[in-house]
């Protein structure tokens, strides 16, 4: 196919159509707008529906109804967004629908700004609502991937009966690269599980209410379980020259793009540096980072928010290896030599560990 050049923003729902999404509700919020826009245009093009809503707390709502069909349906917002939808979200993670939604993150908190951060991270990842449920999260790096991550995003939703957040940055929602998107699927029938307001379907019941405590006890536990499913089966990462490296960067979104370019001049000048990047915020790619722990002496985590996805590779590594971190906030992407230059000043030149108890103890 040939390839086009595309928004970000845009790539997701073209990503959605062709998986086939046909149900978008949502309501615009810079840096996630254009999402939205390409919803009214496209939607009704392939014969789906488009509906702004009055708000975030509406959108979700009606994303709850047309996951219960067991349509393909979708939305998209940014960090004010989403925490007016957590409630909805909780909702339908408590009812097992299948849905995506895309979050495309700003500065925060509070109104903050429209430019490109990453500290919606604890909210997503961990399930910025109430009650013991998570949410599959995907993070692209690329326009590619806004196209191919949310396509691929539909089938997880379907496949764990569990919603799936597309997570990226303003940069990454923002940019224009050439995709080449994949082949167009037709809408999949009707899931048994889903009602449809026929006597066919009557027998179906969806909801998220267990008044009884051992009932719900058992409808947590079911969720539990799912997830550690989850957490088996639908790992992703990206490895970046870490075969023979001594210091592993970790990050994700346009931050492991910053960090492939501080790994190459790294290594130009003598530096063991590699790339780890979780395309799977949840679940999160712990085995794979203990393994690298092995052989690499120290991690350096960086990210666009004060300190979030740095816990959860301390939390991986369990004392195992060092881990620095730095981060810049408001807006603000570090450049290739900033991150260098953290690294000359802050990690540790001290031979590699020869053994995983020397490196318990580095």
């Amino acid at each position: 196919m040939l390839k086009e050049i595309t928004k970000g923003n845009e790539a997701i729902v073209k990503g959605a159509i062709l998986a086939g999404c046909r149900a978008f509700y949502g309501y615009p919020i810079t840096p996630a707008s254009e999402i939205a826009e390409a919803a009214a245009l496209y939607m009704p093009q392939a014969g789906g529906v488009f509906l702004q809503a009055e708000s975030e707390v509406a959108a979700v709502n009606m994303l709850y109804g047309a996951a219960a069909t067991g349509q393909r349906a979708m939305s998209g917002s940014s960090g004010p967004g989403m925490s007016l939808m957590q409630e909805g979200i909780s909702y339908i993670a408590g009812s097992e629908l299948p849905c995506v939604i895309a979050d495309i993150m700003r500065g925060g908190p509070g109104l903050g700004n429209i430019a490109p951060e990453q500290g919606d991270y604890h909210q997503v990842v961990k399930g910025g609502g109430h009650g013991c449920y998570r949410t599959l999260v995907l993070a692209p790096n690329s326009v590619q991937e806004m196209a191919d991550l949310t396509y691929q995003a539909f089938d997880q939703a379907e496949r764990y009966r569990n919603p799936v957040v597309v997570l990226a940055d303003g940069y990454i929602g923002q940019m224009m690269e050439p995709v080449e998107f994949p082949p167009a699927i037709a809408p999949p029938p009707r899931p048994e599980w889903a009602v449809a307001g026929d006597a066919a379907s009557r027998h179906n019941f969806v909801t998220s209410i267990y008044l009884e405590p051992d009932k719900l006890e058992a409808h947590v536990r079911k969720l539990e379980a799912k997830y550690k499913r989850m957490e088996r089966e639908a790992v992703q990462f990206e490895d970046w020259r870490t075969d023979d490296a001594e210091i592993v960067l970790v990050g994700y979104g346009i931050v492991s793009r910053v960090l492939k370019q501080v790994v190459e001049q790294g290594r130009a000048r003598g530096l063991a540096l590699g790339l780890l990047r979780p395309i799977t915020l949840y679940p999160f790619p712990a085995e794979r980072l203990r393994e690298l722990s092995r052989t690499a002496r120290q991690f350096v985590v960086v990210e666009l928010s004060t300190g979030q996805l740095v816990e959860d590779v301390r939390l991986a590594l369990e004392g195992r290896c060092p881990v620095e971190f730095y981060s810049r906030v408001g807006g603000n992407v570090p450049t290739a030599e900033e991150v260098l230059e953290y690294i000359d000043q802050t990690t540790s030149h001290q031979p590699l560990a020869t053994s995983h108890e020397e490196l318990l103890y580095v």
